[in-house]
């Protein structure tokens, strides 16, 4: 008890500061004692007010209903960009269908036009029919012609072959 009124502890202050207010000693023992370690004491804890726990509490209630709402719209938009991906995919390919079609539907008007263009008209098939009944009634005209000049070479030569004073021979 005596070192330590020599240090000028009293038994009334707290321990922390009898650390703190320490005097000065002049004798090696009590200069290289160490004071025990008695550890600060924490602060005392502010009791939560209602207030502050309902700020806290709706704090935390809407950062997690908007994080699950963020995690939800952001599948939703997941979701619709994967079928408008797949509803693009899909026009892509009726296009190109309807691009081949439409380049077969441009073929066969080209070929048309052109079968159109070097075909006859029907006032051109009347025409050549007209002419070519006059080429037939001509022909025929000719061919009666050819046929009674036959016939009159044939009745001459008949008529010779029943003479028989001829002398003309025919070999």
């Amino acid at each position: 008890m005596l070192s330590l009124l020599r240090l000028g502890f009293s038994s009334s202050r707290p321990v922390s500061s009898r650390i703190v207010g320490r005097h000065l000693s002049t004798t090696n023992v009590i200069r290289d004692a160490t004071a025990p370690n008695v550890g600060i004491l924490p602060p005392p804890k502010k009791p939560v007010g209602a207030f502050r726990g309902g700020v806290v509490g709706f704090l935390f209630g809407f950062s997690l209903a908007s994080s699950l709402a963020a995690y939800h719209l952001l599948e939703e938009y997941k979701m619709a960009s994967a079928a408008l991906q797949a509803s693009v995919e899909e026009l892509q390919m009726s296009t190109a269908k309807v691009s081949a079609h439409v380049r077969r539907i441009e073929a066969v008007e080209k070929d048309l036009k052109a079968l159109s263009e070097t075909s006859a008209s029907k006032e051109d098939v009347s025409r050549v029919r007209a002419e070519m009944k006059k080429l037939y009634d001509g022909l025929h005209v000719e061919f009666l012609d050819l046929r009674s000049h036959v016939w009159g070479i044939q009745q001459d030569v008949h008529a010779l072959s029943k003479r028989e004073s001829t002398s003309v021979r025919i070999v």
